[in-house]
């Protein structure tokens, strides 16, 4: 996707070292299966869930005071799927 969004963030949750392989590495990392989370410039944090049965990403926006930030980790735009891409462009139209 060319579409350039500034200041957009996209995160994930935290790996739990249950998620993990001795070696670090992430296991059984479906995207689809994740969770992810967007937030543009100093504006609201949505909570980005998949709906296999509808084939949609569902958004959500979260009340940052019951929100523990600390706890994601900043995704690449590369594990964020097509998807989901498209949906957050749309969202976030300049």
């Amino acid at each position: 996707m060319s579409t350039t969004m500034s200041g957009l963030r996209v995160y994930v949750d935290s790996p739990s070292p249950a998620e993990t392989s001795p070696i670090g590495i992430e296991v059984d990392d479906t995207a689809a299966r994740r969770v992810f989370y967007s937030r543009r410039g100093n504006g609201p944090i949505y909570r980005w869930l998949y709906e296999a049965n509808r084939k949609h990403w569902r958004a959500l926006r979260m009340n940052t005071a019951e929100f523990e930030t600390h706890k994601l980790a900043n995704a690449s735009w590369k594990s964020v799927p097509e998807t989901l891409q498209l949906q957050l462009g749309a969202h976030y139209l300049d």
